[in-house]
């Protein structure tokens, strides 16, 4: 079985977008036990994109394109599609009719550049989009066959789901099963030292190491025939092992991000948090309000960057301020507990810090960030290195504090 994914559009080629979809289409091919045996990224170029169309239709059994059904006048795929495989565009009034009906709901008049979107490839089935202009097309060719996709994710993966899903389903090999642990607390070298010895020894089953800055991910698949459960049982006995060496440094093994963790955890406590921000600018709040259900716990946050602000809205002393710095060990233990008075909450999180790439003293360098947690009876206060450019810096910061947040609620301590 050969698989190919053909990306459309001249900004995959470029530095300012990032193709997610292919990542998307592979995992849920390699759900029914099929490998992606070639990806290519084309421009919008009409030669180049018939060409690559016509040597795909020609060299594969299964060829999904994606992107370039848009209304505009980089929106190619539909024509180069029919010069590649000799398959006239029919207009279909039905197309257009339903075209025209979702801009009237949204009280719209539809441009006449949206009447291209009506063509349809002669043979080629409607892959209806319930969540855009851009109709996807299921057509054979010989015995190949391809599927015409939008390339908006927010179209594409439901259309996926829907209406292309459940025609692969007689191409299925085996069953997959798949495990991840999100890990924080731990470098990527010293997560690898120590499961090094666990790699799988048997082609059915894989592990894999994602690393970014303040978070590491280890993925482990398996493979097998459907119904089979020896690969399974492998997954599960070594996802096991691997839980119990890096202990409580897994924050997640069920695909949660850290924030909906600590969510979690509060909301079974019944404890509320209030936050007090100067170097991540809010990014701690944004992420723990992008939890639905949030206002069950989080109370309020604070983004105090001045000095003033600071001793305004927290009650940090200016003295201390002008004696320990704004980003000291100090200020970050008033800050949380500042926060956790004002609010009246049962946590106070605080993160002050260098973020960069201005700013730094010889004592004091860019990524030097402490956070610092407060509670009835207690505090703690972290010093942290952060590397990396200004928004790594923000991104490891609130990790580190919803960390020690999170630790604090298992009974783990911090590190």
């Amino acid at each position: 079985m050969k698989i190919e994914i053909l990306a459309v559009g001249s900004e995959l080629l470029s530095p300012f977008f990032q193709d997610t979809n292919s990542l998307y289409l592979t995992r849920r091919l390699n759900d029914l036990g099929l490998d992606v045996t070639r990806k290519t990224v084309v421009g919008d170029d009409f030669e180049e994109l018939s060409g690559a169309i016509r040597a795909a239709a020609a060299g594969s059994d299964l060829v999904l394109i994606m992107g370039g059904l848009g209304p505009t006048g980089d929106d190619i795929t539909r024509e180069a599609c029919a010069e590649a495989l000799g398959r006239p565009l029919v207009f279909k009034e039905e197309l257009l009719v339903r075209i025209e009906e979702r801009f009237k709901r949204r009280g719209k008049v539809m441009p006449p550049s949206n009447r291209t979107q009506a063509n349809l490839l002669e043979g080629a089935e409607v892959l209806q989009n319930d969540n855009g202009t851009a109709s996807g097309q299921w057509l054979l060719y010989g015995k190949t066959r391809l599927a015409l996709l939008p390339g908006p994710p927010r179209e594409l993966k439901p259309m996926f789901e829907a209406a292309v899903w459940p025609k692969l389903q007689d191409w299925r090999k085996g069953a997959t099963k798949r495990l991840a642990f999100k890990i924080t607390g731990l470098t990527e070298s010293e997560v690898e030292g120590r499961i090094a010895d666990l790699y799988p020894k048997i082609p059915e089953l894989r592990l894999t190491i994602l690393s970014s800055p303040g978070q590491i991910e280890i993925h482990l698949t398996s493979f097998g025939e459907e119904g089979a459960g020896g690969a399974a049982a492998a997954l599960e006995i070594l996802g096991g092992e691997i839980g119990r060496r890096l202990g409580d440094h897994v924050f997640s093994s069920a695909g949660e991000e850290l924030e909906e963790v600590v969510g979690r955890l509060l909301g079974e406590g019944r404890r509320t948090l209030a936050t007090a921000e100067s170097c991540s600018g809010g990014l701690l709040a944004g992420r723990i309000t992008n939890v639905s259900g949030s206002s069950a716990y989080f109370l309020e946050g604070f983004i105090t960057y001045s000095n003033r602000a600071k001793s305004a809205r927290l009650g940090v002393s200016e003295d201390l301020i002008l004696a320990r710095g704004a980003v000291s060990p100090e200020v970050a233990r008033a800050m949380a507990m500042g926060v956790r008075i004002q609010s009246g909450a049962d946590y106070g999180l605080a993160v002050t810090g260098i973020a960069g790439p201005t700013g730094r003293t010889p004592e004091k360098p860019v990524g030097l960030v402490y956070t610092a947690l407060a509670w009835d009876g207690g505090e703690d206060v972290r010093r942290n290195l952060f590397l990396g450019g200004r928004e790594p810096v923000k991104f490891q910061s609130a990790q580190k504090a919803l960390d020690m947040l999170r630790r604090r609620l298992i009974g783990a301590g911090t590190i």
